[in-house]
């Protein structure tokens, strides 16, 4: 790990000028702003405006009013915008990786990896939306002179509600199929993360999204939150669970829909056959990616008794050698946490688990040198419940190793947790593997990798269960989330009720035996 203090420049494509004229967007009639600095040395990079209540309230309203002339127009039209955007957001995916890493402070290699997220989810409904948002025809309950219809109707605007670990992905991402679908998007971004995506609504409206159907506002929480949910038709939200769960309510007594991601206390599980060659590479990945700030990052690791040592002694070499510094090229293996405050959080967990008993087998410590959020890449053993790393999400470069004995003493520690969002198996037996995988309970789980394969499998729904979330985004329920269905049902001939001048006692056996008829035919 290197120890030489580094001040690096910031990326030539993000000038004051430039930076100014993306936070421009921003309503703030109150006059508040955040100061938004660059994470690698604490310096102001620009102030955001904060928006009042009034303001979230006027960006509905333009949303609303564009949202009625998007979903009149032809689907094909609207897919026409997102074509031309895949290819805006590949040939800009260096400028956006700029502002990610000024912004969040994660390495190089992580923040290009972010910006290919929207490409990869524009590619996938580029290819299945028409098929999901085409009228489908249902039978009716009487054949020939009946039918049903499925047509899905757009929600009207839908809340985002993003985080500052991956504010692109997130935020835009998680709008993609709800334009697609019809919508119009107000989204919130994290005040620390704000200007990737606002940067990726420039390139949207650049590639033809009309004016006003994308907004964004920005606030703390707290202040912009509740506004936001009572003006939506349909709320994302990516954040913590207890958040989560008082958006939940609210939309709840709003009578709307919404989709929570929320946290996760993520178990590995390393079986006896495993490759060390690859579990060990894996489990740096999925422990100290993106310094750790990933929903579905790895923060408990179950090895066999008879490999636990020689895991843990290639394990912490490797951590310990990564190469963590504030840099903006690809060097890097690791960057900084995203602020001060969130590094101190992190150091409180690790803190409390020496104070009761914990071992630190590499790391523990910030890194200041670095500069202000960084903190090394820590492993722990003797982790327990009675503490804070042992049950509760750290979000941060800190992972705990566990023993076992037997398979089904790892499952059962991997499922004590009130989280479900991701888990990770390892082994040769791929068989085997995908057996323990289906006894785990959560919502995504890897065999042979940490969270990668799952979360970028576009075309299967990736959720939490338990306290980890509610809904999913990614697949067609990704997008027919953002919608709702119109049953229009068509009655050709008056047949569902007796004919005139017929008892009805011989129209209810006519009925009854119609349903056997249509049974045995497998019409109905």
């Amino acid at each position: 790990m290197t120890l030489t203090p580094v001040r690096p420049t910031r990326p030539a494509s993000a000038t004051d000028d430039f930076l100014r004229g993306l936070v421009a967007r921003v309503p703030g009639s109150g006059g508040a702003v955040w100061p938004l600095t660059e994470v690698y040395t604490g310096d102001v990079l620009v102030d955001l405006p904060q928006s009042t209540p009034s303001d979230i309230e006027q960006a509905f309203a333009t949303a609303r009013t564009a949202q009625a002339k998007w979903a009149a127009t032809p689907l094909k039209q609207r897919l026409a915008v997102f074509r031309r955007a895949h290819s805006l957001f590949i040939d800009r995916a260096r400028t956006i990786a700029d502002l990610i890493q000024v912004e969040s402070g994660k390495n190089r290699r992580m923040a290009i990896e972010e910006t290919c997220d929207p490409p990869m989810i524009m590619s996938h409904y580029l290819r299945r939306a028409p098929k999901l948002l085409a009228p489908t025809r249902r039978g009716g309950p009487v054949p020939l002179v009946s039918s049903s219809t499925e047509i899905r109707v757009p929600k009207g605007v839908v809340g985002i509600i993003a985080p500052w670990n991956f504010p692109f992905a997130t935020g835009i991402s998680d709008a993609i199929p709800a334009l697609l679908a019809g919508n119009a998007v107000v989204l919130k971004p994290d005040n620390k993360t704000a200007l990737s995506p606002l940067y990726g609504v420039r390139l949207l409206e650049e590639a033809g999204l009309p004016q006003g159907l994308f907004q964004v506002v920005c606030g703390e929480g707290p202040d912009v939150g509740p506004t936001l949910i009572d003006q939506a038709n349909y709320v994302m939200f990516t954040g913590s669970t207890a958040t989560g769960k008082v958006i939940g309510e609210q939309a709840g007594r709003n009578l709307i829909g919404c989709c929570l991601e929320l946290g996760g206390k993520n178990p590995m599980i390393v079986l006896p056959d495993a490759d060390f060659a690859d579990v060990v590479p894996g489990a740096v990945f999925g422990a100290f990616g993106n310094t750790g700030q990933i929903c579905m990052h790895i923060e408990r690791i179950y090895l066999p008794e008879s490999r636990y040592e020689e895991f843990k002694e290639a394990f912490a070499a490797k951590a310990s050698s990564l190469d963590v510094r504030a840099a903006y090229d690809f060097g890097p293996e690791m960057g900084s946490l995203v602020s001060v405050d969130h590094m101190n959080r992190v150091k409180s967990h690790v803190d409390d688990a020496v104070e009761k008993g914990a071992t630190v087998l590499c790391g523990g410590r910030p890194r200041p040198d670095l500069g202000p959020a960084f903190f090394e890449p820590t492993i722990l053993e003797g982790v327990t419940k009675d503490m804070l790393c042992g049950v509760t999400e750290t979000f941060g470069p800190v992972v705990a190793l566990h023993r076992y004995r037997t398979v089904d003493e790892a499952v059962e520690l991997a499922n004590d947790t009130d989280y479900g969002l991701n888990a990770s198996v390892w082994g040769k037996d791929i068989r085997a593997a995908s057996a323990v995988a289906a006894r785990l309970e959560t919502g995504n789980v890897n065999v042979n990798d940490s969270l990668a394969t799952a979360y970028a499998a576009k075309g299967t729904p990736s959720g939490g269960v338990k306290t980890s979330g509610v809904g999913a985004r990614h697949g067609d329920q990704g997008l027919l989330k953002y919608t709702d269905v119109q049953n229009l049902a068509v009655l050709k001939k008056p047949v569902m009720s007796p004919r005139p001048g017929q008892k009805y006692e011989k129209y209810v056996e006519g009925m009854l035996s119609g349903l056997k008829m249509m049974r045995r035919l497998r019409i109905r």
